[in-house]
């Protein structure tokens, strides 16, 4: 009976210490307020220490059957918990930063920060405001702009920004992609020339593919003529 009794505990399942900790790292990112100004940096910090924790408990429930489950969990929650809320903590104040200094650009609805379920944050610039029809040359009036995104992406040096240009139907979709690499290419260059390090920038041109609104009428034709940033986190920001 003594036998039976330590083969069944040694084959105890740690799979419920997992998920008890995974469901409250859960239920913990639901219940931050959607108007929390760190929500990101708690939300990841959950989720982080959720998953940490389940794989912590897996791993030290395979090299020691006894406590080593719950201190594996314990271990692995604290370790993700720090790297996720490191990732937000730094795109939070970045956020901030894109929002304050471009507040009255966004006002005018010249430009939009937005962030993105995966960390990243977009901004998007209207064509507009940025370029004159059918040229690819900045408006020298909007280079004050760009030298302030410039400014907080050189504070922010881990991250890679992705420039992306779009257009409108009008054209053939030959001239569009073209048009929107130029642009794209032009709004990348001017970052690396206020110090952006070229590793850290990618052009794209998708030309008048996916587009925000119908190309059917001018107001949808203005929102689809864009050049958007999109600033992605380097892995294991703590």
């Amino acid at each position: 009976m003594k036998y039976q009794a330590r083969k069944l505990k040694e084959k105890s399942p740690v799979v419920p210490m997992a998920v008890v900790v995974l469901t409250s790292g859960m239920l913990l990112s639901g219940c931050i307020s959607a108007n929390d100004p760190n929500k990101h940096t708690k939300q990841n910090a959950g989720i982080g220490a959720a998953v940490g924790a389940a794989a912590g408990a897996i791993i030290g429930y395979q090299k020691d059957h006894s406590g080593g489950a719950l201190r594996g969990a314990l271990i692995g929650a604290a370790a993700g918990g720090a790297l996720g809320a490191g990732t937000g903590m730094y795109m939070d104040k970045q956020q901030a930063e894109f929002e304050r200094q471009l507040a009255s650009e966004r006002q005018a609805n010249q430009i939009e920060v937005e962030r993105l379920k995966n960390e990243n944050l977009k901004i998007t610039m209207n064509s507009e405001v940025s370029f004159d029809f059918n040229s690819s040359e900045l408006k020298p009036a909007f280079s004050k702009t760009l030298n302030k995104v410039g400014e907080i992406l050189q504070r922010y040096p881990r991250t890679t920004i992705k420039v992306i240009g779009f257009t409108d139907s009008v054209g053939s979709s030959q001239y569009n992609q073209r048009l929107s690499q130029e642009r794209a290419n032009a709004v990348a260059w001017y970052l690396e020339d206020q110090g952006i390090a070229p590793r850290r920038v990618i052009a794209e041109g998708r030309g008048e593919s996916d587009p925000r609104a119908s190309n059917d009428s001018e107001a949808g034709r203005q929102l689809n003529r864009r050049v958007e940033l999109l600033i992605v986190p380097d892995e294991g920001i703590e």
